[in-house]
C-alpha cells in the first residue's frame, strides 16, 4: 500500500472518528431555549480565487441544541443554538469584520446579543489575517479584506431561497481594528497608497502591526500598494459602526468627505491614550453623519472575548506581544462589553435604520 493512500485512509478515519465526536456531543448538549442561533456558510471570492467562511448568527426559536461558538483557553466563548429555528420574518443583517489575526468566534458575545435584538449577524473568516494562518504579506493586501464582505453579500443576496429569513434591503457592518478599516472602505473610504507605502517609516503609532510587518520581512516600499487605492465602497451598506480602525491616518479626506451614511465611530480608552494607528476623531470629523464616542477606562483589545483567568499566562508563554487580555483601567471586560452593547444596538435601533420600530421595540426591552 502506498504512502499517500496510508495517509488518505488515516486522513479518512480521524475525520469520521471526529464527525462521529461531535455527533455524540451535539446530541448530548442541553436543548436551547431560543435566543440566538448559530450556523456556518461559505462564499466565493473573486478577489482570492478561494472561498471564504462565514458563521451566522440569528434571532431563533426555542428548538435544536445549545453549543458553544469560539472559545479555547485564552478567551471566553458564547453559547449559542445549533440547529434552532429562526425567528419568523426577515431579519437586518450585520457584517461584523474581525482584527488581523483575529476569528469570527471571538465576536460571539456582541454577535448573541444583536441576534437576540432583532439582527442577523454575519462574521467572516478574511483568509491570511485569521488567528492560526495570519502572514504579514497577507495583512498588507488590505484591499481583500472588504472584497470579502462584498463577496459575502453577494453570496447570501444573490441566494435568497437559502437565506429567506436575511433583508437584504438593511445591510450594515461593524468592525473592529482591522475590520474597523474594513468597515469604513466598504462604507466608501480610500486609502493613499503613498501614506501605506511610508506608514512604518517613522512610527509604530502605538501599535505592534509595524514590528509584525518587520518580523515578516515586508517592506512597505517594496511592494505594489496602488490596489489599496481603489473605490471599495459596497452601496448595499446602508449604516456601520467602526471601533479602534488601523490604519485610519492613511485614509483620503475627499472619500470620507464623501461617505453619506450614518456612521457610529468609536475609539477605546481615555482619549489622550487612544494609539495614533487607529485614533478616529479627526476622521470622523470630516463625515457628515459621524457620531466619535470614547468608551473610557478600556483599552484597544477590549473589543475581543473576556479573557480566562489563565488567559494572559498562556498568552506570554506563547510570546504574544500585544497584551489581548489587558482592558488598561479599572474596569472588568464584562463591563466595558455592557457599555459597548448598549452603544452598538442602540445605533442600529435608532440612528441606521430609525423608522424600524419594531426593532426599535425589542432594543428597550434589552437587558
Amino acid at each position: 500500500m502506498s504512502i499517500v493512500r496510508k495517509t488518505l485512509q488515516a486522513t479518512a478515519a480521524i475525520a469520521c472518528l471526529a464527525a462521529g465526536g461531535w455527533g455524540i456531543k451535539y446530541a448530548i448538549a442541553p436543548a436551547h431555549e431560543g435566543g440566538a442561533g448559530i450556523t456556518y456558510s461559505k462564499a466565493y471570492a473573486p478577489a482570492r480565487d478561494k472561498d471564504v467562511k462565514f458563521h451566522i448568527w440569528y434571532p431563533a426559536d426555542p428548538g435544536g441544541r445549545t453549543v458553544t461558538v469560539g472559545g479555547n483557553g485564552v478567551f471566553y466563548g458564547t453559547k449559542a443554538g445549533r440547529g434552532a429555528p429562526v425567528t419568523r420574518g426577515k431579519h437586518p443583517m450585520i457584517l461584523i469584520s474581525h482584527g488581523a489575526g483575529g476569528n469570527a468566534g471571538q465576536f460571539g458575545w456582541i454577535a448573541a446579543t444583536l441576534a437576540e435584538a432583532g439582527y442577523v449577524v454575519v462574521l467572516p473568516n478574511h483568509p491570511g489575517t485569521t488567528s492560526g494562518n495570519a502572514s504579514a504579506l497577507d495583512a498588507v493586501r488590505v484591499w481583500e479584506r472588504p472584497a470579502d464582505v462584498t463577496a459575502v453579500i453577494d453570496e447570501i443576496a444573490g441566494n435568497p431561497a437559502a437565506y429567506p429569513y436575511i433583508d437584504t434591503d438593511r445591510i450594515g457592518a461593524l468592525g473592529f481594528s482591522a475590520g474597523g478599516y474594513t468597515a469604513m472602505a466598504v462604507s466608501g473610504a480610500r486609502v493613499d497608497p503613498e501614506k501605506l507605502k511610508t506608514f512604518c517609516d517613522h512610527s509604530d503609532h502605538g501599535m505592534s502591526d509595524c514590528a509584525f510587518l518587520a518580523r515578516g520581512g515586508v517592506d512597505l516600499h517594496a511592494l505594489d500598494l496602488s490596489p489599496a487605492g481603489q473605490d471599495l465602497r459596497d452601496p448595499r451598506i446602508s449604516a456601520a459602526v467602526i471601533i479602534d480602525p488601523g490604519i485610519v491616518e492613511t485614509l483620503t479626506e475627499e472619500s470620507l468627505a464623501q461617505i453619506d451614511i450614518p456612521l457610529q465611530i468609536i475609539n477605546l480608552g481615555a482619549e489622550a491614550d487612544v494609539p495614533a494607528g487607529v485614533y478616529a476623531r479627526p476622521a470622523a470629523e470630516l463625515i457628515a453623519q459621524a457620531d466619535y464616542r470614547i468608551i473610557n477606562d478600556a483599552a484597544h483589545f477590549s473589543f475581543l472575548a473576556q479573557c480566562k483567568p489563565k488567559g494572559a499566562a498562556i498568552l506570554a508563554r506563547e510570546g504574544e506581544l500585544d497584551l489581548l487580555c489587558d482592558d488598561g483601567g479599572t474596569r472588568r471586560r464584562a463591563e466595558i462589553h455592557a457599555e459597548l452593547r448598549e452603544v452598538i444596538v442602540d445605533f442600529w435601533a435608532h440612528r441606521a435604520w430609525a423608522d424600524d420600530t419594531a426593532l426599535t421595540a425589542q432594543a428597550t426591552q434589552m437587558p
